[in-house]
């Protein structure tokens, strides 16, 4: 079985880099600079029966440090299993983490299985199209890239005046809506084949 996961600072991680990070800061100190260093060492927590790769990540900019640190026994090189592999999945655990926050994919409190089952499955249909209208209909925009959050209360939570004839709905949108050039870009984007 491979892993890599991430590992809780301690005191001991922190004396293994410390030198190091006394060099980063003098760096950013002499050039006004980020300075960043992946690298890797052996480490034994007290309930692991032997020493395994640690891969850190140190960091020093304005805001001083920010070391982190994983723990792995996959091969290959430390920056590349930390940027290509490591961080990549901090990037799905942070689109899961907006379904779940954004479009409520948590609110799974019914007795009944299969009424949760079916929360979870809108949460996650919702999820597909916020991200359809991202990639189709936002492009080039300031919410192209937007969190569910944002799009919810900028594009699709806005009052409106519908009215209705036999052969059109009409939307009536406030004047002065911030969101509406974004709005009609993506209508306009939606609606070309």
């Amino acid at each position: 079985m491979h892993y890599i996961v991430g590992l809780a600072r301690n005191a001991r991680l922190e004396a293994q880099v410390e030198y190091a990070q006394l060099a980063m800061q003098q760096l950013y100190e002499q050039t006004g600079h980020k300075q960043r260093l992946v690298g890797e060492f052996s480490y034994a927590a007290q309930s692991w029966p032997h020493e395994r790769r640690v891969i850190t990540r140190l960091e020093w900019g304005e805001l001083g440090c920010n070391p982190r640190f994983i723990v792995t026994n996959l091969d290959g090189g430390a920056q590349t299993l930390y940027d290509a592999l490591y961080c990549q999945r901090g990037e799905a655990e942070n689109r899961i983490k907006e379904a779940q926050v954004g479009l409520f994919a948590t609110r799974t409190s019914c007795h009944v299985m299969r009424s949760n089952q079916l929360r979870m499955l809108l949460a996650a249909l919702g999820y597909v199209l916020i991200e359809r209208l991202r990639a189709l209909a936002l492009q080039g925009t300031a919410l192209a890239s937007a969190q569910v959050d944002t799009l919810r209360i900028k594009l699709l939570k806005v009052a409106a005046v519908i009215t209705r004839n036999t052969r059109r709905i009409r939307l009536y949108l406030a004047s002065h809506w911030p969101s509406a050039d974004i709005f009609a870009h993506a209508m306009r984007q939606l609606r070309s084949p």
